[in-house]
Parts: C-alpha cells; structure tokens; sequence
C-alpha cells in the first residue's frame, strides 16, 4: 500500500521586536514553518541585553570577530535565536546547549522525538531569517543583493548545466535578481541537507525564472529525492534574495 502524502506546511513569516524581549511568540504546530526577519543593526543597550543571553563558548566565538559591527550582528542573531528556542520549548534560553554536526550544523542537545524542534539562521547585510519547524528538516538562506558581485563566474563555477542555461536565456537586465534566486534556494536546500556546500551544488536544479514559483526541480543521483522536498521563496524589506526548504512529509 503507498503512502500519502503529507501535506505541504503552510509558512508564516513573522518581524521579530526590537530588542531581546518579546512578549509572545504563537504555537508552532506540526503543519508550519515559522520565519521570524530580525534586523541585527541595534542599539548599544540593545546589544548588551542580547549578550547576557548568550554561553560563554559563544561569547569567546563573538569576542574573536575583527570588527565591532560583526560581533554585535553575531549576538544578536544568537541572542534572538536563543530566545525564539526558549519560547517555543520553554525553556530559559541560557539553559539551551547546542551540538553541531561535523558540517557546523547546529542542534539541540537533548532534544527528544515528541518535541524534535528543527531550526536554521542565515544573515547577510544586517537582517537576519530565523526558520522554526517540527519534526521535518528545514534550511534558510537570505543574501544582499549585491550589484558587484562577478554573478557570471560564480554561476559558471557552481551551478548545474540546466540552471546555466536558464540563466542565459534570460534578458541581461534580468539576471543579476535570477542568479540570486538560485543561489540562495540551492543555499537553503543544502542547509535542510545538513551538508552545507560539502553537496555538490551542481547534483541538482532549482527555478530560478522571474515570477516562477521557487521550486526543486531534479535531484540527482535519486530522481525520487525530489519530491521529498519543497522550496518557497521568502519576501524580505529592501533588496534581499530570501528562500527557505523544507521536507514535504514529517520525519
């Protein structure tokens, strides 16, 4: 007897307050993905609240940074994420211990099948994307739309012979957005792997056409791969490329 298919889950795509404390984050039910937008660019005070969420391994993490601005961006983006986890297990967000996997992957220590609570970050050019999930694997990725970017290379280099073709066949003014589009749903899919870019970013095909729903297309070397999954494109303020990928059925 086959199975049936689990529904899609529906995607709610949330702005994070100002500052560390929120005073309500909704019930995430196994048929939704929660995005929460952070803007990481905060006030001084801002910051140090953030901090005080943080375990001293990430506090050592943040202090190795160059810059100011990328270790303020760094706490707050973890200081958020501490906090989203702590409300959605209840749990004091200073309690969570986190694991990662041999490709820097991070999960949750202790953390048990009945409340198995999947969740991935991206951030670039001071926003950051927080995706919350139960019990299916899910991946984010969100990119500055950067206009001196060498997207040509970058795409001849990495991306599978049937996007490079897509891509061409695009209007020039057209491809800077489309390269994009690509990169950041073949980023999140990678992600929701658990492999990073260890995946080879050519083994499978991504949409990537303006005004195409975001989408897996092919998988390679299973073809059957590609139903697994589902890609959504994630509208962001400013000029921002945003996708997120998720396992179609529960885990």
């Amino acid at each position: 007897m086959s199975e049936a298919p689990h529904p899609i889950p529906t995607v709610a795509v949330r702005e994070y307050p100002v500052g560390p404390e929120i005073s309500e984050v909704p019930p995430l039910a196994h048929d939704e993905i929660h995005v929460w937008h952070q803007g990481l660019c905060q006030e001084a005070a801002e910051v140090d609240a953030f901090r005080g969420l943080l375990s001293s391994d990430e506090l050592q993490r943040a202090a190795r940074f160059r810059f100011d601005k990328d270790r303020s961006e760094f706490m707050v983006s973890r200081g958020t994420l501490r906090r989203l986890l702590g409300c959605y297990l209840q749990i004091p967000p200073k309690e969570l211990g986190f694991a990662y996997s041999e490709y820097g992957r991070p999960g949750l220590v202790g953390d048990a099948p009945p409340t198995m609570l999947d969740f991935n970050v991206s951030h670039s050019g001071g926003v950051a994307l927080l995706a919350f999930a139960r019990d299916r694997k899910i991946g984010i990725d969100v990119e500055k739309v950067r206009r001196d970017f060498g997207t040509s290379e970058i795409a001849e280099r990495f991306f599978s012979t049937v996007e490079r073709a897509a891509l061409r066949d695009l209007p020039q003014q057209q491809r800077h957005e489309a390269f994009f589009r690509c990169w950041t749903r073949k980023e999140a899919f990678i992600k929701a792997l658990g492999e990073g870019l260890s995946h080879p970013l050519d083994q499978f095909d991504v949409s990537l056409a303006p005004g195409a729903p975001a989408a897996l297309l092919a998988t390679r070397p299973d073809p059957k791969e590609v139903g697994r999954w589902t890609l959504w494109n994630i509208q962001t303020p400013g000029d921002y490329a945003a996708a997120l990928a998720a396992e179609s059925k529960i885990i």
